[in-house]
């Protein structure tokens, strides 16, 4: 059995700036065509104003809010482990990595409809920082194998 989707359309007056910037971005592709490369450009400004309104949040505990900030805070720091300006669009594999984890840590604290209620991207929330920290984790862990594998052998 499919589930049946449920659009909810917001007058434009109501619609966060955000929403209305990702609107008109995604707006490019064809109608019908799944999540795709532009989706993937839009994933990290929507899972940080994503993090940005649970800030604002009343329902999120503090402990948790210094997680967002903390998050944020690393996202507009101009000091970062891969610069974009060095690697260009890999420098922003770490920028993804942190928010990620931050809202994966906010996730254990919050109610999942919370955080579904404050997302602009395409798709699940939950699903699209599932992946990413999924993702996340199986390059670390494979790269710390990797690591450990060459110093055991020598």
């Amino acid at each position: 059995m499919q589930e049946a989707t449920v659009t909810i359309e917001l007058n434009p007056s109501e619609q966060r700036v955000w929403d209305r910037i990702r609107s008109r971005v995604a707006s490019v592709r064809e109608p019908g065509v799944g999540s795709g490369f532009i989706d993937l450009l839009l994933l990290l400004p929507d899972l940080t104003v994503l993090l940005s309104r649970l800030l604002r949040e009343p329902r999120v505990p503090w402990g948790s809010k210094f997680v967002a900030m903390a998050g944020l805070a690393y996202v507009f720091s101009p000091v970062d482990a891969m610069p974009a300006l060095l690697f260009g669009p890999i420098g922003l594999l770490d920028d993804l990595i942190v928010v990620a984890a931050a809202l994966s840590s906010l996730l254990n604290r919050v109610h999942p409809d919370v955080v579904r209620s404050h997302w602009s991207g395409q798709g699940d929330a939950l699903d699209a920082i599932q992946r990413v920290t999924g993702w996340a984790e199986d390059q670390i862990a494979g790269s710390i194998q990797l690591v450990l594998g060459r110093l055991l052998r020598r």
